[in-house]
């Protein structure tokens, strides 16, 4: 009988007396592909993390259990028993690992082929010269741009996707025999995802490596996984191989996580979430969402905008001498409608939102809003207009500030723009909207760190609509929220839409949210609108071949 090549038995975590991840057992077979899929909270980086010794240094945490790790197939060593330094010959050599946020994970102050080859050079003592041959092979293969360039750059020079595939070519340098990747693809583009998975597949064919692939998409995970471990508050609540769990799913919160992600043309009322498909109360989750009416009424309009940067030194009567972010772009946006701006990262989606709302100045062009020409008014003038359009930005930890609370995050912008006439009336207001989020009042007080990321994010998402809006622009605002969070939050959207007769500019890279919640699309390649029109249009019947490639780059449950 083959001897699994990692053997997890009644692996416990806990803080204090309570338990982060519980009585979880598994095995990883040589060759295969384990998921271990859940929403944030459920445990799955905890059990990751467990595996080489990186649990956090906090105080009163403790692992109990065994972790059998099968160097050949006579011997089994119990990594929990090591020491550090035993440990340090193991991980990011013979088990490596891809974390979820390359930001934090990369040293910035360090060039990233520095960084890159810090494994050959520990691991495998090749003089620095042969690994940095071997690195910028591993960055062609892993398809980033002029490797030389990249080797040279520093973290914060490199788009997202950029730096995943900086950490995923670091991973796969020493030709490990485990890879745990952890989120590896979280709002990273469809067609980025794809390749990515693509990528780790290939290297599990190519070299035999076992792979553990944590997730909090279960369509996702179906494309990649052979066998599939689903966790919940900490617990293994089943597992199998992965079209058993998909074809007959024996947990209701695995029915509830293939129930919660939004599926390309098909529109229900509500996105049913996990608490309502375990109650069985989403009734209407069945039901198709009719034609959503707006208005003809021009809210917002703008003609021939233009974002172009300037790059490097060269003659700027030069054409190539800028870089074009925005081309030219032209639209109309109708009151009370959502519209969706979809296209892979650098397309030009955000800078268009961020030049519209003055956050940055276009280089030509009209923006009108309300009669006025945006691009002509002054800081003091467009200030006062901002109450009226606000916006969701991508990254939460970034766009809170950290030593403010919750309470002072909320009702700093509402006092300064006068949202009430009292500090009572402020208070329960914010609670109001904080509590509709799915956040409580008890969270008022708290800081950002005490958050997760969902977290944060619903309360970047409170702090925009405590202002009442007109116009919410949303960039990638659910990209990295767990299935049944997103649907959460995208139900909220759709909630205070129907109250507050709100119009959105919902951005993103995923087609199935925006199809989920557009009455319009226009499609983003290299600054220009390539494709638009109403979303079912788009959908069922895309002209341009790059709607076509993000259309099949989506991957699906069924």
């Amino acid at each position: 009988m083959e001897i699994p090549l990692l053997s997890v038995r009644n692996l416990t975590v806990s803080f204090g007396n309570a338990k982060a991840v519980n009585d979880v057992s598994f095995n990883l077979k040589k060759g295969q592909v384990l998921g271990i899929v859940g929403e944030s909270g459920s445990g799955k980086s905890l059990t990751a993390l467990s595996l080489i010794g990186l649990l956090p240094e906090v105080k009163n945490i403790t692992a109990a259990g065994k972790i059998l790790y099968s160097r050949n197939n006579a011997m089994q060593t119990d990594l929990a028993a090591l020491n550090i330094k035993q440990l340090n010959k193991i991980r990011g050599n013979e088990i490596s690992m891809i974390f979820q946020d390359p930001l934090s994970s990369l040293n910035p102050s360090m060039k990233c082929g520095l960084q890159a080859i810090e494994p050959l050079r520990y691991h495998l003592r090749l003089r620095k010269r042969e690994a940095a041959r071997q690195i910028l092979q591993l960055f062609e293969k892993v398809k980033l741009p002029d490797p030389q360039k990249i080797f040279e750059s520093y973290p914060h020079q490199l788009s997202g996707g950029q730096r995943q595939r900086v950490m995923i070519a670091m991973a796969m340098s020493t030709h490990p025999r485990i890879l745990v990747a952890d989120e590896p693809t979280t709002a990273l583009d469809v067609t980025v995802q794809k390749e990515i998975i693509q990528l780790i597949r290939d290297l599990q064919s190519e070299s035999g490596t076992s792979v553990i692939f944590i997730s909090h998409d279960l369509a996702l995970v179906r494309t990649i996984a052979d066998h599939v471990l689903v966790m919940n508050k900490g617990v293994a609540v089943e597992q199998g191989e992965v079209e058993n769990i998909f074809s007959n799913p024996a947990h209701d919160y695995t029915k509830a996580l293939i129930a919660c992600r939004p599926k390309l043309g098909n529109n229900p009322v509500r996105l049913p979430t996990v608490s309502d498909y375990v109650r069985q109360s989403d009734v209407d989750a069945s039901t198709l969402h009719p034609e959503r009416l707006f208005s003809n009424e021009e809210i917002l309009k703008v003609e021939n905008l233009s974002v172009h940067y300037a790059l490097g030194r060269r003659s700027r009567s030069s054409s190539d001498a800028w870089f074009r972010a925005n081309d030219n772009i032209s639209l109309s946006l109708f009151k009370g409608e959502t519209l969706g701006l979809v296209g892979e990262s650098g397309c030009g989606k955000s800078t268009l939102i961020r030049a519209m709302l003055q956050l940055i100045k276009p280089t030509s062009g009209k923006v009108l809003f309300d009669g006025l020409d945006l691009t002509q008014l002054s800081g003091n003038k467009m200030r006062h207009l901002r109450t009226r359009m606000q916006i969701v930005f991508q990254d939460p930890y970034s766009s809170l500030t950290p030593t403010l609370s919750v309470r002072d995050a909320l009702l700093e912008p509402m006092k300064e723009h006068r949202i009430f006439s009292n500090k009572r009336e402020r208070i329960d207001y914010a609670v109001n909207i904080l509590e509709k989020t799915g956040l409580s009042a008890d969270d008022l007080k708290k800081y950002p760190h005490q958050f997760s990321g969902g977290q944060r994010q619903r309360i970047v998402i409170a702090r925009a609509l405590v202002l009442k809006p007109e116009i919410v622009f949303c960039d990638e605002s659910v990209s990295a929220l767990d299935v049944s969070v997103q649907a959460q939050v995208l139900n909220l959207f759709n909630d205070l839409k129907d109250e507050f007769g709100f119009t959105y500019v919902f951005i993103s890279h995923d087609m199935n949210v925006v199809g989920y919640m557009s009455d319009r699309i226009m499609v983003m390649n290299k600054g220009k609108i390539v494709e638009s029109g109403a979303t079912r249009e788009v959908i069922e019947n895309p002209q341009q071949d790059y709607t076509k490639t993000l259309i099949d780059s989506i991957p699906v449950i069924e």
